[in-house]
């Protein structure tokens, strides 16, 4: 264990340390991997949707954690927001920033999504998309969050149990395992599949990320509200469009949204302030 709470590797190469090397060798091909590309029109609908309904039509500052090469990021700015896009990957931030250059309300930020390093009060939102089950230290980046966060702010997680196919879906990760040795998939982490599993059995969510087991743990963190939303919508739209193979995809793991709030102070509103 290193001083900060991170599982440690041989020759001071720790767990966070080879997270990050993972993702940067990712990005070269990331836009390419079905589920991370987010295809206009339908499918950006479903994505936005749950945004929309915890923030409302008016902007917003909005942080928005391990932004990748923005594809979440181009949802939150086209919805009028402020958007702060964070990564702790240089490789990731070089691609976000050729895709969204010139745009106003944007910044990019190379930094640490559990320790964020942002002043208090800071965000009206948070918005991660598949991040939580990378955590190395999940209350101390939640602690960071709700610091983070003014009063009545929003928290917003997309994320899912990729450990394990969901009941339902064992058929299909059985065709798919297959397919993937038949066929491989060069930009659906076929590449890296072992390297992604071994890093996974190191994480404390290593036995899955569900809400039922995330939920406790933001309410020690001191967030209230804390619900779930259906992910059915966007894996629908997913859908639409593609292949067996993709389709096929979108039925294996559980996924799920979840939207959280800081508590309003005694004076304050229960929701989040427009943008300064």
């Amino acid at each position: 264990m290193t001083a900060d709470g991170s599982v440690s590797t041989p020759g001071n190469f720790d767990l966070r340390d080879e997270i990050h090397e993972y993702w940067s060798r990712r990005s070269e091909t990331f836009d390419l991997a079905f589920g991370h590309h987010i295809a206009p029109g339908r499918e950006a609908d479903a994505w936005a949707a749950p945004v929309r309904e915890a923030l409302g039509v008016v902007p917003r500052r909005i942080l928005e954690l391990a932004c990748g090469t923005g594809e979440v990021t181009r949802l939150l700015h086209d919805l009028g927001h402020d958007v702060t896009a964070l990564d702790f990957s240089e490789a990731m931030l070089v691609k976000a920033r050729a895709k969204h250059a010139g745009k106003p309300r944007l910044r990019f930020l190379n930094a640490d999504a559990g320790r964020t390093m942002e002043p208090d009060e800071a965000y009206d939102a948070i918005v991660c998309r598949h991040l939580v089950w990378t955590l190395t230290d999940p209350a101390c980046a939640f602690a960071d969050w709700l610091r983070i966060l003014r009063p009545g702010g929003r928290l917003i997680v997309y994320d899912g149990d990729w450990t394990k196919p969901r009941p339902s879906g064992v058929w299909a990760a059985r065709v798919l395992a297959l397919w993937e040795r038949l066929a491989p998939d060069p930009y659906y982490d076929a590449a890296m599949g072992d390297r992604h599993a071994a890093i996974m059995l190191r994480l404390p969510f290593s036995q899955g990320l569900t809400f039922d087991r995330l939920a406790p743990l933001l309410a020690d963190a001191g967030f209230v509200s804390i619900r779930e939303r259906s992910h059915d919508g966007i894996a629908r739209a997913q859908r639409h469009g593609q292949g067996l193979r993709n389709r096929m995809r979108t039925l294996v793991y559980r996924r799920f949204i979840l939207v959280a709030e800081k508590p309003a102070g005694p004076d304050g509103p229960s929701h989040p302030r427009k943008s300064p």
